[in-house]
């Protein structure tokens, strides 16, 4: 295809043609109701000026008779640019007037009409073109009086050729214009399906160029740059994922084959079979839980989850999270406190009661303070607040031990990353991913401060009631551990 073939298939050129056609109707519209009217104008005057010479010509008549009729249309007919007068015997014979020649049948109708006419004094042969009045007086005499019309077509062919102009130079400027909208507009296509086309190859660092004019299409290069980075980083996340899956899940895959291996290498009786399978089930249901966040976090993550949001109180969630884990907190040793106040808020309670609940297990886990700090029951307990700060909801969860470096608070929402370096204690590293995908499905962030000593956990969620502040009914949480 030519250049100039794709130039003339493209949108923008065809909607300059269809802006052109409509203008130019629209232009030919009102230059033809100008014309018009222009020619009504003359003709009313024409009319008016006919009117007003036959009342005084008849007027003359009545008061002098024929012989001051003949005299008058005399000198007036000898006047420069006069009007056409014609003064006929009840016979048809001329008696005085201007007028050469009619169209035949002219004289002998009354009223008005459109004629082809010449003048006594024409030096041409060329007829011209008149609106006359007929008028019949006493005596059956006979009284034309008109007006050229050629000031009426000069006027008229004055706006026709106008016309013609201003539609030609509409045209013109119309097709130029629109020329060089479509290969400005061409222009910026062509490098957004380059750009469109190295991403296809393979290469997601591609962004779509955007300009300064802040047009529809810098805003839709804008919008598809945010898609796009979000598309790498979820294929970055993704990878990362694989090879963490691949990583953290190795370990208790091998230890769990190594163990049913070891138990059929081994002559046991069948408490040590009993023994093998306990353990392989315990294995594995570390695997499931671990499969099961990984499964949930993906859910919120892809959005899935907007379908079964509600209106709920958040008080309700910090005060059931607290009901199912104070007994866990005192079997550590530690002492869980609720406070809450009522903050209504639109969104999935399980998924929000599950990031709670990560918080809370985190703050059990490895929030017990240190041995430098003193062990009294302050630095012993666990705060779960909810509360409502203008347009947000807060769900807190503070804890007093070592807390989480400033440094490495970015990378500890990261998928299987566990800041205690010994691995000690159980988990997979997911809790916190968990909740900081729960809280971007609902347009917040899950953020991270001092509590002096201690972690301060916060899910940052906005306000969004659906029509009142009535809370949905209350369902039981019992969120699945992913911590």
């Amino acid at each position: 295809m030519t250049a100039f073939g794709k130039l003339i298939r493209t949108t923008a050129f065809r909607l300059t043609l269809v802006y052109l056609l409509l203008f130019a109707l629209f232009a030919a519209s009102l230059l033809a109701y100008f014309a018009w009217n222009t020619r009504r104008l003359i003709t009313e005057q024409i009319t008016t000026t006919v009117n007003a010479e036959i009342g005084e010509i008849t007027g003359i008549y009545n008061r002098r008779g024929l012989s001051g009729l003949l005299f008058t249309m005399g000198n007036r007919a000898l006047r420069p640019g006069a009007n056409l007068y014609l003064v006929t015997a009840p016979n048809g014979q001329a008696l005085a007037g201007n007028v050469g020649s009619l169209a035949p049948g002219v004289i002998g109708t009354e009223g008005w009409s459109e004629t082809a006419y010449r003048r006594l004094d024409d030096q041409d042969n060329t007829d011209h073109r008149a609106l006359v009045r007929v008028t019949q007086m006493a005596n059956g005499f006979r009284l034309l009086v008109g007006r050229d019309l050629e000031e009426r077509r000069r006027m008229f062919g004055i706006v026709a050729k106008a016309a013609q102009w201003s539609i030609l130079v509409v045209v013109v400027l119309g097709i130029g214009g629109g020329i060089f909208v479509a290969r400005r507009v061409l222009h910026r296509i062509d490098a957004m399906t380059g750009t469109t086309k190295r991403i296809m190859a393979g290469d997601l660092s591609g962004r779509l160029p955007v300009g300064r004019s802040g047009d529809e299409l810098d805003r839709l290069a804008e919008n598809l740059n945010a898609m796009l980075e979000r598309i790498e980083a979820l294929m970055m996340g993704l990878k990362e994922v694989s090879d963490n899956i691949a990583h953290d899940l190795k370990t208790p895959l091998t230890r769990l084959r190594n163990r049913a291996e070891e138990a059929l290498a081994r002559s046991g009786g069948e408490a040590d079979y009993r023994a093998a399978l306990e353990r392989t089930i315990e294995e594995s249901d570390g695997l499931i839980r671990t499969f099961n966040a990984l499964l949930m976090i993906a859910r919120a993550e892809s959005g899935q989850a907007r379908g079964n949001m509600d209106d709920f109180d958040a008080a309700d969630v910090a005060n059931g999270i607290h009901e199912l884990y104070e007994p866990l907190a005192e079997d550590d040793d530690m002492t869980l406190r609720v406070k809450a106040a009522p903050a209504p808020i639109h969104g999935n309670r399980e998924l929000i009661s599950q990031a709670v609940a990560n918080l809370v297990e985190n703050a059990i886990k490895y929030g017990k303070p240190d041995a430098v700090q003193p062990l009294n029951a302050a630095a012993r307990e666990i705060l779960i607040e909810a509360r409502r700060e203008g347009n947000q909801v807060l769900l807190s969860v503070t804890d007093h031990g070592p807390g989480i470096p400033e440094g490495d608070r970015k990378h500890a929402v990261e998928r299987f990353v566990r800041l205690e370096a010994s691995r000690t204690l159980p988990g997979s590293g997911l809790g916190l991913s968990l909740a900081s995908a729960v809280a971007t499905l609902h347009g917040g962030e899950l953020r991270f401060g001092d509590a002096h000593p201690g972690l301060v956990a916060t899910l940052v969620l906005p306000v969004r009631v659906g029509g009142s502040d009535r809370l949905a009914a209350q369902t039981q949480d019992v969120p699945q551990k992913a911590a």
